[in-house]
């Protein structure tokens, strides 16, 4: 097995300084492989160590064309391509990521227990789609509050419309995004600002379209199978040659574009029963080389296993992500706000779940789970920094047929409840673009595919998913340019009305959270939640050292009155959902004591510090 290069990337084509070429590609099963520049010249590579082809060459420079010619018969583009300009069908871009002028030499990663985590799609945040446009609105996240920003895979896919999690080439930045320079001068320019950078990435598959892996080697297997489509060779026959591949695609994004974290998308899809599991090797490489550049890294699973092995450090056996994305807190909250019990959701108690989230960070720790039928889950002792939750994300808004967001579903009272609900809870806390003011387009699913056959599979599909939901009207077309269009976020609306008040709002809240000393410590262990199920309330009871946080939650539709617990505190009122000023229908009382019984708004929270 060749192992990553800590220093530079050695797959695909790298500009040397002397302005040469060193040009790498794995083929093991081929007989000759060959390097075509320009459509033109056509050199023959060596075959070396572990059947990786190379070649040293002056005659490939950068802005050429090129593509590998395998066994004298197919031409394809670079597996490991950094720039598929005219598209992921024809020849790669010999491109340098060396030579982007880097500003952020003082940029300290934050701790996770910093993190505020905005996610968002490229193509929908702005009207342009591009990252330039996005670079604009930087200044826009930094004064919500924003400390990390997420950027929804950018990696080479079909088309201009996608969600990227159909990408095909894990290297390539997508070309009408900007493309890679372009990535790397958001970055640093999201550094400048403050901002930390999440990448999703996606490692338990890759797209149909395009896809010419298999062409090179054995990236796929028989032996497993994802929801998307083949499962990555992890573990089958000449498995190494895949596993550096996606180690080496994980190094580049931190080394050559200063990415701060990676999140790897449904990593419970992945399957290796290797001695070393492939995300265990991940840690340790980065670990490496952030031993090299003495930059802090993160890798954030997403992982619906309730299994904190994924989360556990390596010294205990476990795989060593430093933190995972935790549904069932959204699950348990969308319940609450009045969700119906349908599909997963079935499995959540409205309220009494909510509070074992906060308390346990896992719902199900090992008790029976009627939609799954079986026992599911363990007991996790993990730190609060380690779970990423939310109230809406990409998967649970436009998973939906109509892509309806929280914003079409509730109302602007519980909207803010919801807010208040994630931003108390001792976990990294994930907004999606949009929510902070009720963006009221939808986010659809969305692509752009040329394949006739394959556009309407995809079609079918969707269809067929939501074929018991037609009286809400029909399955939006994925591959129409107006379902893409109608997913863009609506950029004046924040100015205005009950949008600019939820928009202050969530600025508020953010503010409060990141100077609470019981907020700023994600500390789950000091912590006290008890419910009122039938009349929907919660109250959670946090605290840090000295410093006390109580906070008061009506899920119902009516007032409700609630009875402060002899916690020994005089309270002063931080924050109230329901007063004027943020569009409800009064102030609360803005001191209270213990044993003292108030009254709450209906879909309102109410939140004391001690005094």
């Amino acid at each position: 097995m060749q192992l990553p290069d800590l220093s530079r990337k050695t797959l695909g084509v790298h500009i040397n300084q002397d302005g040469t070429a060193s040009v790498c590609v794995w083929a093991p099963d081929k007989k000759s492989v060959a390097l075509r520049i320009n459509n033109d010249k056509e050199l023959p590579m060596e075959r070396g160590e572990y059947d990786y082809w190379t070649l040293n060459t002056d005659l490939l420079r950068e802005g050429d064309r090129y593509c590998f010619v395998l066994d004298h018969e197919t031409s394809l583009p670079d597996p490991a391509s950094v720039s598929q300009p005219d598209g992921v069908h024809k020849c790669s871009e010999a491109l340098s990521l060396h030579r982007m002028h880097w500003n952020d030499e003082s940029w300290t990663n934050p701790s996770l227990t910093d993190y505020i985590i905005y996610e968002l799609h490229t193509g929908c945040f702005t009207e342009e789609g591009t990252f330039d446009a996005l670079q604009q609105k930087l200044s826009y996240l930094k004064s919500l509050g924003i400390t990390a920003v997420e950027l929804m895979p950018v990696a080479q896919f079909p088309g201009s419309r996608n969600w990227g999690y159909d990408g095909v080439f894990p290297f390539a930045v997508q070309n009408s995004y900007g493309g890679a320079h372009r990535l790397q001068q958001l970055i640093n320019a999201c550094h400048q600002q403050g901002l930390a950078v999440v990448l999703d990435v996606v490692y338990n598959h890759v797209g149909p379209e395009g896809n010419y892996l298999r062409h090179f080697g054995p990236y796929f297997t028989s032996r497993y199978g994802t929801p998307w489509g083949e499962a990555i060779n992890f573990d089958d026959a000449c498995c190494d040659g895949v596993r550096a591949f996606f180690l080496e695609n994980a190094l580049m994004w931190f080394r050559d574009f200063h990415v701060d974290a990676l999140r790897l998308d449904a990593v419970h899809a992945i399957k290796d029963f290797s001695p070393k599991h492939i995300l265990r090797e991940l840690r340790e490489h980065v670990d490496a080389l952030s031993k090299r550049t003495g930059r802090t890294y993160y890798l954030i699973a997403e992982c619906d296993l309730n299994d904190s092995r994924f989360i556990n450090p390596v010294a205990e056996q476990g795989f060593g992500m430093d933190a995972q994305w935790i549904d069932e807190f959204h699950h348990a909250l969308r319940v609450t706000a009045g969700q119906p019990k349908t599909g997963y959701y079935a499995d959540f108690e409205p309220v009494e779940h909510l509070a074992k989230a906060y308390r346990d960070a896992y719902v199900y720790d090992g008790q029976y789970s009627p939609h799954r039928r079986k026992h599911f889950g363990v007991r996790t002792d993990n730190e609060g920094h380690q779970f990423v939750i939310f109230s809406q994300n990409h998967d649970q808004t436009g998973n939906r047929m109509l892509g309806e967001r929280t914003s079409g579903l509730l109302s602007f009272d519980m909207l803010k409840l919801l807010a208040g609900a994630v931003l108390i809870a001792p976990y990294i806390p994930l907004l999606f673009m949009g929510e902070e003011y009720g963006e009221t387009h939808p986010f659809l699913y969305f692509v752009s595919h040329s394949d006739p056959e394959l556009i309407e599979a995809v079609r079918n599909g969707r269809k067929q998913e939501f074929a018991a939901f037609h009286h809400a009207g029909e399955t939006p077309d994925p591959q129409a340019g107006g379902t893409f269009e109608n997913s863009k976020l609506q950029w004046e609306l924040h100015k205005s009305g009950a949008h600019q008040t939820l928009f202050l709002y969530y600025q508020n809240l953010i503010s409060f959270r990141k100077n609470n000393p019981v907020l700023r410590i994600l500390n789950r262990k000091n912590l006290d939640v008890r419910i009122d199920t039938q009349n929907k309330l919660l109250l959670l009871y946090r605290w840090q050292n000295g410093d006390r946080l109580l906070s008061l939650l009506n899920f119902s539709d009516q007032p409700q009155k609630i009875l402060i617990p002899p916690y020994e505190q005089g309270w002063r009122l931080a924050v109230d959902s329901a007063s004027r000023r943020w569009g409800g229908a009064g102030a609360a009382k803005a001191q209270v004591s213990d044993n003292e019984e108030i009254s709450l708004q209906p879909e309102s929270i109410l939140i004391y510090e001690n005094f």
